[in-house]
C-alpha cells in the first residue's frame, strides 16, 4: 500500500527584527549634551542681544562727540608758575587744534550750559580773570569767560562733551593729574572738588555739566569748601 504525501506546512512569517529599547532610559551623555547645547544657544543669545545693544546705543549718540583730554606737551605757552593766573591769550590761536576747539565769530546756542570755579592757594581765593577763550574781539572759543566771578561758559555750535583739561588749555594753565599750574604733588599737596564732593580721578578729564561747582584746594584749605554757587538768573 503506497504511502499518503504529507503537506508541507506553510512558511511562517518572519518579522523584522525591532530596535531594542533600554529600560534605563536615556545615558547621560545625552542628558548632559542636550544641556550643554542648551546653554551654548541661551550664552548666543545673550551676546547677540549685548551686541545690538551697543549698536543702538552708538546710533543713539551719534549726534554727540566725546570731549578730548589735552596732550600738555602739544599746548603752547602753558602757564607753569605759581597763582594768580592771566587769561592765556598770547598763545591761545595756537593751542586751539591740540585742544580740539573751533575759533568761532558768534557764541553757540546748541550746547549752552555754565560751570563755576574757584581757585584756592593756602585758604586764599585766586582769581579767575575775565576774557579767558576771548581773543582780541577776533574770536572766542567754545569755553570762556566774560567777567572774574569765576564763571564758566560752555557754548558750542554743536552737541558735543567737553571737559575742565580743555578750559585749562584755553587758558593756558597746566593742569594733569599731578600739577595744576606751578603746584606739583608732592611738594603742594591740592585736591579738587565737585559740588563739594572730593573729585579723585585726573581733573583734566572730568566732564564739564551744568551748573557744577568746581573748587581747586590747594596747600592748606579755606575755612569751608564750597559745594554750589548760585549762578545769575538767565544762566
Amino acid at each position: 500500500m503506497a504511502k499518503k504525501t504529507r503537506t508541507p506546512a506553510p512558511p511562517r512569517k518572519v518579522q523584522a527584527p525591532q530596535r531594542r529599547s533600554d529600560p534605563r532610559g536615556p545615558s547621560r551623555f545625552s542628558e548632559r549634551r542636550g544641556l550643554w547645547l542648551a546653554v551654548a544657544v541661551a550664552v548666543v543669545a545673550v551676546a547677540g542681544a549685548i551686541v545690538a545693544g551697543v549698536l543702538l546705543t552708538r546710533s543713539g549718540s551719534s549726534n554727540s562727540a566725546a570731549a578730548t583730554i589735552p596732550n600738555q606737551s602739544e599746548l603752547a605757552g602753558l602757564q607753569t608758575g605759581p597763582a594768580p593766573w592771566n587769561p592765556g591769550l598770547d598763545t591761545l590761536p595756537d593751542r586751539l587744534e591740540p585742544l580740539g576747539l573751533n575759533a568761532l565769530t558768534t557764541e553757540g546756542q546748541v550746547l549752552h550750559i555754565h560751570q563755576h570755579l574757584d581757585i584756592f592757594v593756602n585758604g586764599k581765593h585766586e582769581p579767575v580773570p575775565q576774557g579767558i577763550g576771548i581773543y582780541d574781539g577776533q574770536f572766542l572759543t567754545e569755553l570762556h569767560t566774560h567777567d572774574p566771578t569765576g564763571i564758566m561758559h560752555v557754548e558750542s555750535p554743536t552737541k558735543r562733551e567737553f571737559d575742565l583739561g580743555q578750559f585749562f588749555g584755553v587758558w593756558g594753565v597746566r593742569l594733569n593729574s599731578n600739577c595744576v599750574g606751578g603746584y606739583c604733588k608732592p611738594v603742594y599737596p591740592w585736591n579738587v572738588y565737585v559740588n563739594g564732593e572730593r573729585y579723585a580721578g585726573n581733573p583734566a578729564a572730568l566732564v564739564l555739566q551744568e551748573h557744577q561747582e568746581i573748587a581747586f584746594v590747594i596747600g592748606t584749605p579755606p575755612r569751608k569748601i564750597p559745594s554750589s554757587y548760585k549762578f545769575p538768573a538767565g544762566l
